[in-house]
């Protein structure tokens, strides 16, 4: 960039400021009472969070703005005006449009985009409470927007400008993906129920090609965490890093999701016939190398239901760092659900030539020497 100085960390006069901080505290405002509800619960409650932030935005949505949640499957109300201002600026029309994200803490963040018919910027703005309970701004800055879409998807990407070499000597991340066009009830919910779970880290599920005539390839021992938090609705923990599972705990889980066999499991899984037990390492940085694909967001696009009973989900790994690309790889994740309520997995196709563009997946005990070589 020929003047990096003028595109980010701009300056903010001060008429800008003091319109910027009114909007924030009168918004604070409004929703004083629910913060004053919620606080000190949320900091340790995930649904008490999910509450509090969906009961803000229902208030703030009043005030006309789009509204979004920080959480990343949040539905923006009001989004058709986001929708159409982007739609605008894809058409050279000047415009601009305040944003509001509702924050965990219960505090919020203002974010105004202007396009002025050939760049656009974004001037953040972000207030939170204090131990008083009084709103208070803890950052401002205006900055351009290298780049920036509109996808067929719904979601608004774009690059902020950022400080870079040799100006700083690690990387800053300007992307961001902000879901703009909500997607359906059903696939938000198919999404939260049967996917998120997994992600594109610590198990391949999602992010190997596999079926119920082949599933040799899949990563067992890392996947058991994933289907145990499903099957209890709390997370597996161990006081050791490398721990051993007794089979029937372990097959009984797995088996629960997967139409595996117990035959089948000790074959493909690591697992100790002197003690009876399948193995389990805690993920980490031995066994996990971080990429940006692996920080993905899998969101479910479409659902389709087949004559046999199946259901094929369309998914979307959404990637908002460094790369944002709402859809690194897109894939078809086939499941069925059980008479007795439960779920199982039967498949994961990647579609196109996605495999190819993606790492490699490091098992989660291959760096140790009694992986089996199946």
């Amino acid at each position: 960039m020929e003047n990096q100085e003028s595109e980010y960390d701009l300056p903010v006069d001060e008429e800008k400021k003091k319109e910027v901080v009114n909007d924030c505290e009168a918004i604070m405002d409004t929703i004083w009472e629910i913060y004053s509800e919620f606080h000190g619960i949320q900091e340790a409650d995930q649904n008490a969070i999910r509450q509090m932030m969906n009961r803000m935005k229902e208030v703030i949505r009043q005030t006309g703005d789009p509204v979004i949640g920080s959480d990343h499957y949040s539905v923006m109300k009001n989004y058709q005006k986001m929708e159409q201002f982007l739609k605008s600026a894809e058409q050279k029309e000047k415009g601009n449009i305040i944003l509001y994200k509702v924050n965990t803490d219960g505090g919020i963040t203002r974010q105004e985009y202007s396009y002025d018919g050939k760049e656009m910027y974004v001037l953040s703005a972000k207030m939170i409470w204090s131990e008083e309970r009084e709103p208070v701004l803890t950052g401002l800055s205006l900055s351009k927007i290298k780049e920036w879409s509109y996808t067929e998807n719904g979601n608004f990407c774009y690059q902020l400008c950022v400080p870079e070499p040799p100006e700083v000597t690690e990387l800053v991340d300007g992307s961001c993906i902000i879901r703009i066009r909500p997607l359906s009830g059903e696939c938000r919910e198919y999404t939260e129920k049967y996917v998120c779970v997994f992600g594109y880290q610590g198990n391949n599920l999602l992010c190997s090609n596999w079926n119920t005539e082949d599933m040799q390839g899949l990563d067992y021992n890392g996947l058991f965490e994933y289907f145990y938090k499903m099957k209890y609705k709390e997370e597996f923990t161990a006081e050791e890093n490398i721990v051993e599972i007794p089979a029937e705990e372990f097959e009984t889980v797995i088996m629960t999701y997967l139409p595996v066999t117990k035959e089948e499991l000790k074959a493909w899984a690591v697992y100790e016939e002197e003690s009876n037990a399948y193995l389990w390492e805690r993920l980490g940085c031995g066994n996990y190398a971080p990429t940006h694909f692996t920080l993905s967001l899998p969101e479910v696009t479409e659902v389709r239901r087949r004559e046999d009973g199946t259901i094929v989900l369309t998914v979307h790994a959404v990637c908002d760092s460094v790369v944002c690309n709402d859809a690194v790889i897109t894939h078809e994740l086939t499941i069925k659900m059980q008479e007795d309520g439960s779920i199982q997995y039967l498949g994961n196709k990647i579609l196109e030539d996605g495999i190819d563009h993606i790492p490699g997946y490091q098992y989660r005990l291959n760096n140790l020497p009694y992986v089996s070589d199946s």
